[in-house]
């Protein structure tokens, strides 16, 4: 059975042979000590009499612990059930039993583990929550933290947000919790506490201003890294701007209303394949030079001879992208001229975006010199979301953060007689 410090007193059979009832009770060692802290007390009552615990199957035959369950007076917890080396304390499953719960949440759905262990949904979250809490318990997690990951990630549809800090150097999620402000954040460095968090180097985020606020605040020696994605998105952006403002050009051709004045049949023909042209051309605008198809190669060829303005934005986005990709001290310096084109580019939306990239200039620049990004924190979310989904969504968040954690952390616990 896998009970372990415990003496089998007897095994009864019940419903026709489909139930197994086995009599046992603790270990001379492991009588009369606390439920929470395991320190040896004095008993108080002999509690509400014998207990029955869900262990694993034994095919298609249940199995079932029974045993007294006596109550102990604990100095520090005061009068609580006594321990049970085969279970957690206020558990009604055994330790074997949540184990192995809490290994199959993490790799398959929570239908499947109701069907396969016979609980409901509502015991596998309770059980995904005891079992991470325990083993988060029994290490310490924030233990040598230096370079870390901040993002966000919505897990339920009305903005519900979750925030998740990770460790560059470990690549294990460290913490999560619900919510996307700075309260939110300041939970995480108050567990932290002000020593470990002057020990931070290096923080990678986007430029959100929650984030920023809060790690001015809590770690003012730490090196705040830009994520080079998140700054390439906002040339996308701009990119995808000056797209839509020429689509919407030549869709006003079209109607041969330009400046109070109608334009000839011709004129309309050739505004209407452009606004074609142009519509789908997103992709092609979008996408990596390295990774474009041919019939994409041909249509940005086909942007650059009838509009130049629309072909120096993509440029001027290859051209950041290109500042990233290089790093270092070359990387700054191709900033300084990605810059300079940029404010002389006549094009609003990249106008703007220079100025914006002045503001955050030091968090590039960071990035730049020491290449941390958001990459591994976006991989994070992506298996959480990948989670969130087997499962079938969450109702309780409690439950998808321990089930992150085990999955994320390092804390699964493994199959009850595996090899670690």
């Amino acid at each position: 059975m896998g009970v372990e410090q415990a003496v089998i007193e007897g095994v009864e059979f019940e419903e026709d042979g489909q139930v197994v009832v086995v009599r046992v009770r603790p270990g001379r060692r492991s009588r009369s000590r606390c439920g929470v802290c395991r320190r040896r007390c004095r008993g108080y009552d002999r509690g509400a009499g014998r207990r029955r615990w869900r262990h694993l199957d034994a095919g298609l035959v249940q199995i079932q612990v029974e045993a007294d369950a006596p109550r102990v007076s604990c100095r520090q917890h005061g009068v609580v059930v006594a321990h049970m080396p085969w279970a957690r304390h206020g558990a009604g499953h055994t330790r074997a039993f949540d184990d192995t719960v809490a290994w199959l949440a993490v790799t398959t759905s929570k239908t499947a583990v109701t069907m396969l262990m016979r609980i409901a949904w509502r015991t596998v979250g309770a059980i995904v929550a005891r079992v991470g809490q325990e083993a988060m318990a029994a290490s310490d997690r924030f233990a040598g933290l230096s370079r870390i990951g901040i993002d966000e990630i919505s897990y339920k549809r009305g903005h519900r947000y979750l925030t998740v800090v990770v460790d560059h150097d470990s690549g294990r999620l460290v913490w999560a919790a619900p919510g996307r402000d700075k309260a939110t954040l300041r939970m995480f460095f108050d567990l932290l506490g002000p020593e470990r968090s002057a020990l931070i180097t290096h923080i990678s985020a986007d430029a959100a201003d929650w984030i920023a606020d809060v790690v001015a605040e809590r770690c003012p020696n730490a090196v705040r890294c830009a994520d080079a994605f998140h700054v390439v998105a906002w040339a996308t952006s701009a990119l995808d701007e000056v797209r839509r403002q020429a689509w919407n050009e030549a869709r006003h051709a079209i109607s041969g209303r330009r400046n109070g004045r109608t334009n000839g049949g011709r004129a309309r023909i050739d505004a209407s394949g452009a606004a074609r042209a142009l519509k789908h051309a997103r992709y092609a605008l979008w996408k990596n030079p390295e990774n474009l198809s041919e019939k994409q190669t041909a249509k940005l060829a086909w942007i650059a001879k009838t509009d130049p303005r629309l072909h120096r934005a993509y440029l001027l986005k290859e051209g950041l992208r290109h500042v990233f990709a290089v790093k270092g001290q070359e990387g700054k310096d191709a900033l300084d001229r990605w810059l300079s084109w940029a404010r002389r580019c006549r094009i609003p939306s990249f106008v703007d975006l220079a100025r914006k990239i002045v503001r955050h200039r030091a968090s590039i620049d960071a990035t730049l010199q020491h290449g941390l990004s958001n990459a591994l924190i976006e991989s994070t979310n992506t298996k959480i979301r990948l989670l969130t989904r087997i499962a079938f969504g969450f109702k309780n968040i409690d439950a998808l953060i321990a089930l992150a954690m085990l999955a994320l952390g390092g804390y699964r616990p493994n199959l009850p007689g595996r090899p670690t």
